[in-house]
């Protein structure tokens, strides 16, 4: 294992520590939050009752593969605690999602947690957010160039993301664009003007969403609660 995972499965590890008997978890996609899953189903084996909503395909299909019962997700959920990795963090405990494609389905799940854990190793804080992570805008494929010059508007280079040569695609049909900023002085302001343009389904700035920060360093697992 190397550095950066070992100090990513100890973040993992602190946040199922958060998880009770009887809870609904909010379940992220990505690398690390492969390991909490991962994690999370060890606990269930071991007798813990919870239910889970997963943010995508994959994680459904991990958390079944580890005895984590899933929940409809067409259901009008009560998620009493979501956690989730990010891409960046800024001091604030603002994020930008969306590297592995899910962020509309991440947003949704955070949104409708009471809590909602983000897990990270140290190298994804940043003072303030952007270079040299881009922001993920997911769009409608129908004149996505129009809704991409209409990105580029508010400042930074949009470029549709491929995989294999060949047009990224979400779970829900839609086009990426990954648009690279400089320094993104204003998160809050930027995700309301970002979801003001037609075409824009969502984007990946969680502004004012995490309740605790769970960091993996070499001096051991971080904690940071956001002060509301």
């Amino acid at each position: 294992m190397s550095d950066l995972a070992a100090l990513k499965q100890a973040a993992a590890e602190k946040a199922v520590q958060y998880v009770r008997g009887g809870m609904v978890v909010g379940l992220g996609t990505g690398s690390t939050a492969k390991l909490m899953i991962l994690a999370l189903g060890e606990r269930v084996r071991a007798g813990l009752s919870i239910r889970g909503v997963p943010t995508s395909l994959e994680t459904a299909k991990l958390a079944r593969n580890n005895g984590i019962p899933l929940l409809e997700t067409e259901d009008a959920w009560t998620i009493d605690l979501a956690i989730d990795g990010a891409d960046q963090v800024d001091a604030q405990l603002n994020l930008i999602k969306g590297g592995g494609g899910a962020l509309l389905r991440e947003k949704i799940v955070a949104v409708a947690a009471r809590q909602f854990i983000v897990i990270v190793d140290h190298t994804k804080r940043a003072s303030v957010l952007g270079h040299p992570v881009p922001l993920p805008v997911e769009v409608v494929p129908f004149g996505w160039r129009s809704t991409a010059r209409r990105v580029e508007e508010l400042g930074g280079k949009a470029v549709l993301r491929e995989r294999g040569g060949h047009v990224f695609k979400t779970e829900g049909g839609h086009y990426l664009l990954d648009l690279h900023v400089d320094r993104i002085e204003d998160p809050a302001g930027l995700e309301v003007l970002l979801n003001r343009i037609p075409g824009v389904v969502e984007n990946g700035l969680f502004v004012g969403r995490t309740t605790v920060l769970l960091v993996g360093t070499p001096q051991g697992v971080q904690v940071e609660t956001a002060v509301r």
